[in-house]
């Protein structure tokens, strides 16, 4: 026979827990209501890596990932507090609720996976060859002679290699400043680099005339959000849909990176 005294312990303890999970499963599912309340975003964007996120020369932080910041923002109906992070932070902000969204370059991958969860993509990140304006190259195959400056052993190195026709003449350089100096002192006709370097290298030297020209391998971006928020990710997710189909995120990848967004996964 159960003593009454035990029963009622059970009971309570019973109820305790029941509420205890209750108000875990609120508090993870809380970050959306917290942003509406307080009419605030916190986004955790870089500010060492033009052009998805830098600090221009009154101070205040410019590109692509603070553009997508704001954007959701803009959205969402508040205001946004830019946070910035580097990449070995930016998860760990996510997790201690420092960040309610982490816009930072922010690749998808199995590891990542495990700890946080992310939206569509919003961006490409990508390797690719570029060339001034006039030379024409539409595919692989227009490449054949000419000279393509390269950084020895990057990603882009090993992925042309894998196209380009025969006689491409491959000028191999130690470091990414070496070989956008050879491009810009016109020692190349082309260049192979991820669009990111590409990017600044065009913007400070608009004298060059290059611009994006074959695709090598992409790599896209996605907003990070911490596990469990899935009233969070869905808004987000909403956002990034709507800008994707009337051409906002085009139109922001052409403005940073030169070229448009593209066929990004959900």
């Amino acid at each position: 026979m159960t003593h009454p005294l035990s029963k009622r312990l059970f009971t309570t303890a019973l109820t305790a827990a029941v509420l205890l999970a209750a108000a875990g499963a609120a508090q993870a599912q809380s970050a959306l209501e917290n942003i509406q309340k307080s009419k605030t975003l916190k986004v955790a964007i870089p500010t060492d890596y033009p052009p998805y996120g830098f600090v221009g020369p009154d101070m205040a932080p410019l590109g692509l990932d603070v553009d997508m910041a704001r954007l959701i923002a803009t959205k969402l109906g508040v205001k946004v507090e830019l946070v910035p992070v580097t990449s070995a932070n930016r998860i760990p902000y996510l997790q201690t609720k420092k960040a309610d969204l982490v816009i930072s370059t922010l690749g998808k991958n199995a590891e990542r996976e495990k700890v946080i969860d992310f939206t569509a993509a919003y961006a490409p990140f990508f390797q690719g060859v570029f060339a001034p304006k006039k030379l024409k190259l539409t595919s692989f195959a227009d490449l054949s002679g000419k000279t393509v400056a390269v950084t020895r052993g990057a990603m882009e190195d090993q992925e042309l290699n894998k196209v380009a026709p025969s006689n491409v003449d491959f000028r191999r350089f130690e470091d990414n400043n070496a070989t956008m100096a050879a491009f810009i002192a016109g020692q190349t006709q082309t260049i192979a680099m991820s669009g990111a370097v590409a990017a600044e290298m065009i913007r400070r030297n608009p004298q060059a005339g290059a611009e994006f020209k074959l695709l090598l391998k992409d790599s896209p971006c996605f907003v990070g959000i911490a596990k469990g928020e899935d009233a969070l990710k869905a808004k987000v997710n909403e956002i990034i849909a709507a800008a994707k189909k009337d051409g906002t995120l085009d139109a922001m990848s052409k403005k940073w990176l030169g070229k448009t967004a593209g066929d990004l996964p959900l």
